[in-house]
């Protein structure tokens, strides 16, 4: 398996590092509505759940580009090197993200983005 393709793997899994965060430790958890019982939480909870919600909201769009890239054979090289730039902004972003160091935060979320463009472009330039 490729580098790329381990990077895939581990978007998926971050979201359950920041859910951990906002749901652990509280014997008030409601399970039968964890939803609702997150919406009333405040400070690094609420941060952890935000972040948790836009890592599902990011992993679509780069699992795509991974996908395609691979498919139409890019560079392995260039493809890795978006996905591990990817993974690291993304894992400093929830950093950021707990910090509540919002403006650093959407820059390095930024940074994500791009790499995900990145792949496409890599992809259209490949094939």
């Amino acid at each position: 398996m490729t580098i790329a393709y381990w990077c895939v793997l581990i978007a998926g899994l971050l979201p359950l590092l920041t859910i951990v965060i906002a749901k652990g430790g509280r014997r008030d958890f409601d399970n039968a509505e964890p939803r609702a019982w997150l919406e009333k939480q405040s400070g690094l909870r609420r941060r952890a759940d935000y972040a948790h919600r836009n890592h599902f909201e990011a992993f679509p769009f780069f699992a795509a580009g991974v996908i395609i890239a691979q498919q139409v054979h890019a560079p392995q090289n260039i493809l890795n090197l978006l996905a591990l730039v990817f993974i690291i902004a993304r894992v400093i972003y929830t950093v950021l993200y707990l910090g509540d160091k919002p403006t650093l935060r959407s820059a390095v979320w930024g940074i994500a983005y791009l790499s995900v463009i990145g792949l496409f472009a890599l992809a259209g330039l490949t094939h």
